[in-house]
C-alpha cells in the first residue's frame, strides 16, 4: 500500500524532472539560435577592412575618377553592394559613372555567367525633373555595367537589359539612382 507522502514525494520528483528537461530543450534551443549570430559576428570580425583590399582594375572604358565608396545607398556618391545576392551599383545624381570597386562586386557574377547563368540588368530612374532625361540616363548607367560586364569576359548573349524602370513611392534618392544586376 501507498502512503500519502509517497504520492507526494513521486508528484515532486516528476516535477523536477518535467523541470529539467524543459531546462535542457531551452538550452539547446538557445544555443541553436545564438550560434548563427555568434558565426556572422566572427565572420565579420575576421574580414579584411575596405582600406585594406586591393581592388581589381576597372578597364578603361568604364574607370571612373576616384570616389567615396559606400555601403550605404543614402548618400549621392557612386558606390556597390552586393545583397542577397543582387549587385547594386548605385550612382552619383546626374552620372553614369561605375564606383570604384565596382569590378570586384562583379567577380561572382562573372563566374555565374561562364557557369551558364544568365545575368539580368535593371536600371532605375526617379520621377523628379524631365522623365525622358530620366530614362535616358538610367539607360546609360545600365549600359556602363554591360560594358564593365563585357570587359569582365561574360558573352554579351548571356546578358539581358530590361528597360529603365521609374521608382515611385518615397525611399531615398539613391534607389532610383542604382543598376541591379540578378542571376537567372
Amino acid at each position: 500500500m501507498f502512503l500519502q507522502s509517497d504520492d507526494a514525494q513521486q508528484g515532486l520528483v516528476l516535477g523536477l524532472v518535467l523541470v529539467i528537461v524543459i531546462a535542457v530543450v531551452a538550452l539547446v534551443m538557445g544555443v541553436a539560435l545564438y550560434r548563427p549570430v555568434v558565426d556572422a559576428a566572427l565572420d565579420l570580425a575576421a574580414a579584411p577592412p575596405a582600406a585594406t583590399r586591393v581592388p581589381t582594375p576597372v578597364p578603361a572604358a568604364v574607370a571612373t575618377p576616384p570616389t567615396a565608396t559606400s555601403a550605404q545607398a543614402t548618400s549621392d556618391a557612386a558606390s556597390v553592394t552586393v545583397e542577397y545576392g543582387v549587385v547594386k551599383f548605385y550612382f552619383a545624381s546626374g552620372s553614369a559613372d561605375l564606383a570604384d570597386g565596382a569590378a570586384d562586386a562583379l567577380v561572382d557574377v562573372v563566374k555565374a555567367a561562364r557557369g551558364g547563368k544568365k545575368v539580368l540588368i535593371a536600371g532605375f530612374h526617379d520621377s523628379k525633373g524631365n522623365a525622358a532625361a530620366n530614362a535616358e540616363l538610367a539607360h546609360r548607367r545600365a549600359l556602363a555595367v554591360h560594358e564593365a560586364l563585357l570587359a569582365a569576359g561574360v558573352p554579351d548573349r548571356q546578358v539581358s537589359l530590361q528597360k529603365p524602370q521609374q521608382m515611385t513611392g518615397s525611399g531615398a534618392d539613391a534607389e532610383a539612382r542604382r543598376v541591379e544586376i540578378t542571376l537567372q
